[in-house]
């Protein structure tokens, strides 16, 4: 998926806000995540994200996402 303008300042809110996200990514199920970090990684766009419920860190990469929505 390629963010549009609108889409990175909403995630980057949801980082700032301490917001979740409910992600949907290609051939996987929906995650509800807290978004930590949006940056580079091994040249690819990654959010670093947190699992509300477990506590569980995970990476997810931008290109690999069908959908998210940020939940308030």
């Amino acid at each position: 998926m390629n963010l549009t303008h609108t889409q990175y300042d909403m995630l980057e809110r949801a980082v700032a806000r301490g917001e979740r996200v409910v992600i949907r990514r290609l051939g996987r199920r929906e995650l509800v995540v807290i978004p930590l970090t949006l940056h580079l990684r091994d040249g690819r766009e990654a959010i670093e994200a947190r699992n509300p419920t477990t506590g569980d860190d995970l990476t997810i990469y931008v290109d690999e996402i069908a959908h998210f929505e940020t939940m308030p």
